[in-house]
């Protein structure tokens, strides 16, 4: 039933609905779209769709957001456990909880998400020195997953997983990364803490805490203020960073409908512009945009996401269907025009 209001609320104008159950919808939804002739140009008044505006108030409300991170009694096993790896093997290593995790326990939200940055080695490697170590301490041996790159599949960056305390752990190397023209695909690199912040797509998904210091670091200088302010800003020029890598720009929109943060004005004109527009259209699979509209709909605020893709005029980039495609008209359903 939610997927028919939600489609009822976006694909039908106004004030105008169809004499169907909303359930129905979703089988009518690649009719309208092939009975509709995309406009020329992408405005909200062309597209003739109810699109509130999300997200676009100058002064959000305040964010609470916690001073210091409070680790559960799972999460200090797993820290004290890769920390006596450290200790063990005399490294250097420099261990960085990354993203999702530091964000989200500051916002005092639980998460089960962990991906570790190394700063001097892959995760492969990491990982089998904490095996040598359980098998020293007398512990069994944990098996090591290793997801490899996949360009294909938006899978830039090696993966290496152990399970540790009836977690899964991610490992990554810190990395930098360049793009070329007409790819979102980057060529990786060893680096730096502070290279691997600014090259993430949202300041607030910048943020690390450094195992080794119990402390957090925000080394943009802005991803703790931008949480509390409850804005969604790109830590470099945001129009580069979506043509670097566009499905950033859906990115920004899902984590903004998700916390009802409020998307920098600088932002919001890079999504809109043409070059940007294109870049999508040409540099990011269909099913790559799939899985973020997917995330999108079956998150906390799917409606605000969808509004916020129709304000940005993006609604005929991201929904476009296929040259020629015909789809295929259930048995008793009627053509249905929009008028």
């Amino acid at each position: 039933m939610q997927a028919g209001l939600l489609a009822q609320h976006l694909f039908f104008p106004f004030n105008f609905r169809p004499h169907c159950s909303p359930l129905s919808l979703p089988r009518l939804i690649f009719q309208t779209l092939r009975a509709i002739k995309p406009p020329k140009l992408y405005s909200k008044r062309n597209l003739g769709f109810r699109c509130r505006s999300i997200m676009v108030s100058s002064s959000p409300p305040p964010v609470v957001v916690k001073d210091k991170i409070d680790l559960t009694e799972k999460e200090r096993q797993i820290f004290d456990r890769l920390l006596g790896v450290v200790r063990h093997f005399k490294l250097r290593t420099q261990l960085r909880v990354a993203g999702g995790w530091v964000r989200d326990k500051l916002l005092g939200r639980e998460c089960y998400d962990i991906d570790i940055a190394l700063d001097d080695m892959k995760g492969e490697e990491f990982c089998e020195k904490v095996n040598e170590y359980c098998s020293y301490i007398g512990q069994e041996e944990k098996k090591i997953g290793v997801i490899r790159c996949n360009p294909d599949q938006s899978k830039h960056l090696e993966t290496a997983r152990i399970r540790l305390f009836d977690m899964w752990i991610d490992f990554v190397n810190l990395r930098s990364e360049s793009y070329c023209e007409n790819s979102r695909i980057p060529t990786m690199q060893f680096g730096t803490a502070e290279e691997d912040a600014y090259r993430r797509d949202l300041t607030i998904n910048s943020l690390f805490y450094n195992i080794n210091k119990e402390s957090i670091e925000d080394f943009t200088n802005r991803g703790i203020s931008d949480l509390k302010c409850g804005r969604i800003v790109t830590p470099l020029p945001p129009k580069e960073t979506f043509l670097d890598d566009p499905l950033r720009v859906l990115r920004a929109i899902r984590f903004g409908a998700r916390f009802e943060f409020v998307l920098d004005e600088e932002l919001k004109k890079a999504a809109t512009c043409n070059e940007v527009k294109v870049a999508i259209s040409k540099k990011i699979s269909r099913e790559r945009i799939g899985i973020e509209i997917d995330l999108m709909v079956s998150g906390n605020q799917p409606s605000k996401a969808m509004g916020c893709i129709c304000e940005l005029e993006l609604f005929w980039i991201v929904f476009s269907l296929p040259h020629n495609f015909e789809p295929v008209v259930p048995e008793g359903y009627d053509r249905f025009l929009l008028v």
